[in-house]
């Protein structure tokens, strides 16, 4: 029995009940709360429906539960139901009922945990989108890892799922990116407000290499400036593309800002919105009447010299991807970006859409590099920039993205590279990653001492440590449904470790070969099915989370 089924069989129990009771309410599953508890003496499920219901039915809570309880005592797979303290009604299930999960684990295979919350949703995930001025900093790294991962996670929740990079080409960062490699070029200092560090000089060595003629035949510097901003744009860019996909992160889409401006996005998204009676004229500029929606203040959209203000891109760009049929809208921004949502969401109001459901803001919080107990300092402008190539030829692809994604994204987080380097059980993703080793290294002797999946009797599953591991396996679903629901992929991570833990003690206590001349049993054939579940579970969780779940360690 999986919490589905339980949920359904609760949700008929309590339905009867209520019907006799005279109440007209409809529950769903959904509304059918389900837990683990803390203590496992106190069973292999709780619920606090009956607390939820009475007060609305004038009844006592614990009188509720009592008759809820009896009749989830007659249902299939259900070995005692207890009612405590003011009206938790505990589950126990029976061996059979707990173990037959083992076996529908292993015939779902990587459909295990797999779900329908988004079901045929198109969804359009924009995320890291760092300027083609520099390589991928820390904090650009931290939302790759979180946002490639929620992206899998929404696809196992059935979403229709379009990763996009928005590629910052247009604009003043542009014009100081070419006016720096100009400069290192020509052996010039760093303009006071460009960029320095070697990937400057790298970069603006591969443009002349790159360039087919002389550039010192270029008669003006406004030329080769404009020769080192194409040429240099589209090396820069070609080498974050190459750095992300190296790191396991490879987009659908990149969409070139440029392009709104080329393709008068910016003049139909305004006037659209002029037609819905958001824009209006004042000082000799287009203003965007964004406090009419919630916003602080009103937004300049174009100023009064013609020029577009930066939201005018944001207006496009939304418009644009909602023209392209996106319901659901995404953006993962950085730290410094909370004054952002505001406006977004007024904007989203003002095209008459709905705030947090077309669009939403994920904000992402500072991570922090630590080693030898100190944290390693960044700073792009200045060249000491702590980049995603320094991070993974430090740890790995594996541990760096396992690291940084395994915390809540609204949180900080300071990630110690001497530990990720470490082969032990203080590592996070070497333990997750070596408990799906040892399933695989546990099968293959199982195959030579002629163990195989000929017989399952889930009955034999009795050993204490095997429930607490079946218990742990039936709530990956839920698991996965709630990091969709609330965008926490560290809750699939989080969830690894707590099933590799209880994997360990398993292996610890129950044995899946036979110890010398013993025979092969049903007991060990069983034991089989579920440590090849126990293995499958923490493929398809390592997977979510775009993290290999390795054959051997």
């Amino acid at each position: 029995m999986n919490p589905a089924d339980l949920s359904a069989s609760v949700l008929a129990i309590v339905t009867s009940v209520l019907e006799r009771r005279g109440s007209t309410g409809t529950l769903t599953v959904d509304d059918i709360p389900l837990e683990r508890p803390r203590n496992r003496d106190h069973g292999d499920w709780a619920s606090n429906i009956a607390m939820r219901l009475a007060k609305g039915l004038g009844v006592n809570p614990r009188e509720l539960a009592e008759e809820f309880a009896a009749g989830l005592r007659e249902a299939d797979g259900v070995s005692d139901v207890e009612v405590a303290g003011p009206g938790f009604i505990n589950i126990r299930l029976d061996a059979a009922a707990a173990g037959a999960l083992a076996k529908i684990i292993v015939d779902k295979g990587a459909e295990y945990g797999r779900g329908s919350l988004y079901e045929g949703v198109t969804i359009n995930l924009e995320f890291v989108s760092a300027n083609p001025t520099g390589p991928i900093h820390i904090g650009g790294v931290r939302w790759a890892a979180v946002g490639d991962s929620l992206a899998r996670i929404f696809q196992a929740e059935g979403g229709i799922v379009t990763r996009e990079y928005y590629f910052n080409d247009h604009g003043a960062q542009i014009d100081r990116f070419a006016r720096s490699l100009l400069a290192s070029y020509l052996g010039e200092p760093t303009p006071e407000d460009g960029y320095g560090g070697e990937y400057i000089s790298d970069i603006a060595a591969r443009v002349v290499a790159d360039y087919p003629g002389d550039l010192a035949d270029i008669p003006t510097r406004e030329e080769a400036q404009e020769v080192f901003r194409s040429v240099g744009v589209e090396l820069m860019f070609g080498d974050i593309k190459k750095s992300l996909h190296d790191f396991g992160v490879d987009f659908d889409v990149y969409f070139h800002e440029n392009e709104l401006h080329e393709t008068k996005a910016v003049d139909r998204a305004l006037a659209r919105l002029s037609e819905l009676g958001a824009i209006y004229e004042k000082d000799g500029a287009t203003w965007f009447e964004s406090t009419k929606y919630g916003d602080d203040r009103d937004r300049v959209v174009i100023r009064s010299d013609g020029e577009a203000a930066y939201i005018s891109g944001d207006l496009a760009y939304y418009l644009n991807k909602r023209e392209r049929g996106f319901e659901r809208n995404l953006i993962m921004l950085g730290a410094d970006h909370h004054g952002y949502v505001r406006r977004l969401m007024a904007m989203t109001s003002a095209f008459g859409d709905t705030p947090e459901y077309n669009l939403e803001i994920l904000i992402g919080q500072l991570v922090n590099l630590v080693r030898d107990g100190e944290p390693m300092r960044m700073s792009k402008r200045a060249g000491t920039v702590v980049v995603l190539e320094d991070l993974v030829e430090a740890v790995g692809v594996d541990a760096a993205r396992y690291a940084l994604v395994r915390s809540s994204s609204d949180s900080q987080v300071d990630i110690d590279l001497d530990l990720l380097q470490k082969k032990t059980n203080d590592n996070p993703v070497f333990y997750v990653q070596y408990a799906h080793a040892r399933t695989r290294s546990v099968a293959r002797n199982a195959a030579a001492a002629g163990v195989d999946r000929s017989a399952f009797d889930a009955s034999l599953l009795t050993h204490e440590t095997e429930s607490i591991l079946l218990g742990i396996l039936a709530e990956f679903p839920r698991v996965v449904l709630q990091a969709a629901e609330l965008r926490e992929p560290h809750r699939v991570a989080r969830y690894a470790e707590e099933l590799a833990g209880a994997y360990h003690r398993w292996y610890d206590n129950c044995r899946v070969t036979p110890l010398g001349e013993e025979p092969v049993t049903d007991v060990h054939r069983t034991r089989l099915w579920l440590n090849d579940a126990a293995g499958q579970v923490l493929r398809n969780a390592l997977g979510l989370l775009g993290v290999s779940a390795p054959e051997r360690m």
